[in-house]
């Protein structure tokens, strides 16, 4: 069995492969590129085994008739495109994949092996001519509404603090100069909230969260809301117990955050979102033409509540909000 070697200077981390055996003619390959898990989460993490579990119940079974690689790109951003060409260049039939700046460096390291991806918007990011008909190797599903996702999110933070004014927006550098960022501005300004950029650069670890937690940029913030980069979700820890500690209602983008401790969460569900996906590479691998295939919308979102964070910070959650919550923690 031969392994893989680390890209040096890089530390991007790749998977071992289970097995080095010629396959045969019979078995797929795909590959599982993850800008932010770690290749240990990749084989355990609940999103993942719904993603693997739906594609063999479609007839796609690891070890039998599915050959799958795994990378990670270990959240940090600029090392998506050499990730991106590595994978490339082991040829796989079809790629998953999550978030804007990974798929954009997949999609521009080839233009031929389909992508499936979990994403914002397809179009804004360039990734697709129109949901319906995305037009290129790239097809998946959103887990963004747009700016009314965004500012669902505000709605949510001002019922905690109805006198809020400041918010704080804690984001990479590229995802503020991005479309998510210009849309949380455009909806800060609708709720005649000031923004200001809490960042934390270009390579998100649990450095780069203290470093942005001790900015001035906090300075009299009302509120807080967390960008929806995925990145955050290997930084769970460190990124809620920082927002604890400045005692300001954050709303955060997934659901396991507000489980590891945060507030509350406004969110699409990650596990119908990845068996879309499984049926979306069941298309690629019976010969469907990404370009044709269409992006999957989101018809729901849920709200999660962690009422004992709201006491870390004294806050007392307004009743409405506790009602119309899909789960409260306890």
């Amino acid at each position: 069995m031969r392994r893989r070697n680390f890209i040096g200077g890089v530390g991007l981390l790749l998977l071992t492969r289970a097995s080095r055996a010629q396959p045969s003619a019979n078995q797929r390959r795909i590959a599982i590129v993850a800008p932010w898990h770690s290749i240990e989460e990749l084989t355990r993490n609940p999103v993942y085994r719904a993603f693997l579990d739906e594609l063999a119940r479609l007839g796609f079974v690891e070890g039998e008739n599915l050959i799958v690689n795994r990378y990670s790109g270990d959240g940090k951003l600029d090392s998506y495109p050499e990730l991106a060409r590595t994978v490339v260049k082991d040829n796989p039939e079809a790629i998953l994949t999550g978030a804007g700046p990974m798929t954009l460096a997949l999609k521009s390291a080839t233009q031929s092996i389909p992508i499936v991806t979990i994403i914002g918007d397809p179009v804004v990011w360039g990734l697709a001519e129109t949901l319906a008909r995305p037009g290129a190797n790239v097809t998946g599903v959103t887990v963004d509404a747009g700016i009314e996702l965004h500012g669902k999110r505000l709605e949510l933070l001002r019922e905690t603090r109805p006198g809020a004014s400041r918010l704080a927006y804690l984001a990479s550098s590229s995802a503020w100069k991005q479309p998510q960022g210009a849309m949380v501005r455009e909806a800060a300004q609708s709720f005649k909230l000031s923004v200001a950029h809490v960042d934390l650069g270009s390579n998100l670890n649990d450095a780069s969260y203290e470093a942005a937690f001790a900015s001035t940029s906090w300075t009299n913030s009302d509120v807080l809301l967390v960008s929806d980069e995925p990145e955050h979700l290997s930084h769970s820890g460190t990124l809620v117990s920082l927002t604890t500690s400045v005692r300001v209602p954050a709303c955060y983008p997934f659901r396991d955050l507000v489980v590891a401790g945060g507030l509350m969460a406004y969110y699409r569900d990650l596990i119908d979102a990845f068996r879309q996906l499984a049926a979306q590479m069941k298309q690629v691998l019976t010969g469907q033409n990404p370009a044709e295939i269409p992006f999957r919308q989101p018809t729901n979102f849920r709200l999660s509540i962690n009422t004992k964070a709201a006491l870390k910070i004294g806050l007392i959650l307004p009743q409405a909000i506790l009602v119309s919550a899909d789960e409260v923690i306890e």
